[in-house]
């Protein structure tokens, strides 16, 4: 997420996407149905029909301080608005709410100036109060602070109606990106509200483009325009519409039978299968800028906790086979850091040289898992020094065609290895919470897409992030802490300096190939696709103005206030 997420999607992601699919093993393999040879007639240009998320039905819910993924699309980017938006493609912040950030000269306090004349959707002022008070919120209730800014925030405090002034605990350049991308909630709707943990906001107040709840039943539902847009003239797009798609299957045939505008999805063959039926309207572009697909193991449980086993099992998984079947030659094999290619200006040579774990070597697998006392029964096949038969599920989202073949890969990689790994599906809800509370063995997942390798690893290896299992946790679903981590990254935290900033990052990428806390598969391509027969702008290799995947949020909405009716 980005999926989904909320790749982020994800997102996330994040932050790595969130559109994927099929309804058995054996159907997710094959090609997608073939398209009809002629096209429906268009349409008045009216609605913009999108796909970010897959369920089998909605639930009205758009709360933007709950995980990602959780509330419905875009409520996080879109319905509601973050301060400033990072764009991964032009390296830089864009001005959203807020249009100027300075740091003090120690790095220990954020000065924010907001953009004037910003109006709520019921149209009631946007000011300071209401920055400060979401930050208040995320204090009083640990459970809505996922990046956990209050982990290095002193104080938040509205200096006057368009001035925010962030006192740190230390000096934290870094923290930028999680202060300004938090979605901001009016205080005059949410100061009343009992439990923002559980608050499902059924009809939202915000500054986002689109706000009005037109329509909400289960299989599908529509928002309309925020009245008072702050971004005179936009959105162009009356409204977004979006019906259920429970997997990739779905949601692929709705995209080549010109339902969808807009989607950020999986699609198999897709030169064949899409852009030949309609060459002049069907297009895609997927980068390989999205998070790393990533397996994670628990590291919080046996045996997941030796390096040694985690090691082996990355070394058992043939990623040139999972790239050519389940990816269709649409990314490469990650290397040892688990960087994508949005970070590739960071990447060390030295450590990427180091991490030979990332290659194919079932009999360095086999020698690892003997090292670490995990021997083979009579039927050829593993146990814990226990006794109990290495036997696991590996967790995966029902219809994500993609992941769901290469997880079955994985499996038989794991089982030549003597480890007895099965597939496991799940709704995206259910398997979104086992990751984030940690109540799982091994699952496939995405890292975060952030501005540096700073926010990956600390996502990864930070002991700021980690969290019990069974308690949530937006980011470090593989549990997995270290003070040796804690301190290359607290002296990233501590400077602007672009040449010693790529020094740590070095480092750290190296203690990463060292300790292996995490499995990386590839980097994830940012899936995007759209058809032109009724809304144009798009971002495209040739006007790459943002992501063009719907699953980066907050980049989506680049995309949500340019594109137009045809």
């Amino acid at each position: 997420m980005s999926r989904r997420l909320l790749m982020l999607c994800l997102s996330l992601m994040s932050l790595g996407g969130l559109a994927h699919c099929s309804k058995s093993p054996q159907e997710s393999a094959q090609p997608a149905p073939a398209a009809p040879t002629t096209a429906a007639a268009p349409v008045k240009a009216t609605a913009m029909t999108v796909i970010q998320e897959q369920q089998a039905s909605w639930i009205r819910n758009f709360n933007p301080l709950i995980a990602p993924g959780t509330a419905r699309w875009p409520t996080r980017a879109g319905v509601y608005e973050p301060l400033m938006v990072y764009n991964t493609l032009k390296g830089e912040f864009v001005p959203w709410l807020a249009t100027k950030s300075e740091w003090s000269p120690d790095n220990k306090k954020l000065t924010l100036t907001l953009r004037s004349g910003v109006k709520w959707s019921d149209g009631q002022p946007f000011t300071a109060k209401d920055v400060a008070f979401t930050f208040e919120l995320l204090k009083k209730h640990k459970a809505l602070d996922f990046p956990a800014v209050w982990s290095f925030l002193e104080g938040v405090q509205a200096k006057d109606d368009t001035t925010v002034e962030f006192s740190l605990t230390r000096p934290y350049v870094p923290g930028l990106v999680y202060i300004v991308h938090q979605p901001i909630v009016p205080e005059h709707k949410w100061k009343d509200v009992q439990d923002p943990v559980t608050y499902t906001n059924e009809t939202p107040v915000a500054t986002g483009p689109f706000t009005e709840v037109k329509v909400f039943q289960n299989q599908i539902f529509e928002l309309g325009r925020n009245p008072h847009y702050w971004q005179q003239g936009k959105p162009a797009v009356e409204s977004l519409r979006f019906p259920a798609y429970p997997g990739n299957d779905q949601a692929n045939l709705a995209l080549l039978t010109g339902e969808l505008d807009w989607a950020g999805s999986f699609v198999p063959d897709i030169e064949r299968v899409f852009v030949a039926k309609d060459k002049e309207n069907n297009h895609y572009w997927f980068p390989l800028v999205g998070n790393t697909t990533t397996l994670y193991v628990n590291t919080a449980k046996k045996p997941f906790d030796d390096v040694r086993v985690r090691k082996a099992i990355s070394m058992a998984i043939d990623r040139d086979q999972i790239v050519k079947v389940a990816m269709y030659g649409y990314t490469r094999p990650s290397d040892a850091t688990a960087l994508s290619d949005a970070h590739d200006r960071w990447r060390s040579p030295e450590a990427v040289a180091a991490g030979d774990w990332t290659k194919f070597d079932q009999a360095k697998a086999n020698a690892l898992l003997d090292e670490a006392g995990l021997k083979r029964g009579e039927n050829g096949m593993r146990t814990l020094p226990d006794k109990t038969p290495m036997k696991f599920d590996i967790n995966v989202v029902t219809g994500w065609s993609d992941w769901v073949r290469a997880v079955q890969l994985i499996a038989q990689n794991l089982k030549q290895v003597g480890i007895d790994a099965s597939l496991k599906t799940y709704d995206f809800s259910p398997y979104f919470e086992r990751i984030q509370k940690g109540e799982y063995d091994i699952s496939i997942g995405w890292t975060s897409d952030e501005p540096t390798p700073y926010h990956v690893y600390r996502d990864l290896m930070g002991t700021e992030t980690l969290r019990p299992i069974g308690v949530v946790s937006a980011r470090n679903w593989n549990r997995f802490g270290s003070k040796e981590a804690d301190g290359l990254l607290h002296a990233f935290e501590a400077t602007n300096d672009p040449a010693e900033q790529k020094k740590i990052a070095g480092q750290l990428q190296m203690f990463f190939v060292q300790n292996a806390p995490a499995i990386p598969l590839f980097p994830g391509p940012s899936w995007g696709e759209y058809s032109t027969r009724r809304f144009t702008n798009f971002p495209n290799k040739d006007n790459p103005y943002a992501k063009l995947t719907p699953n980066s949020p907050p980049e989506n909405l680049f995309v949500l206030v340019e594109v137009k009716p045809k």
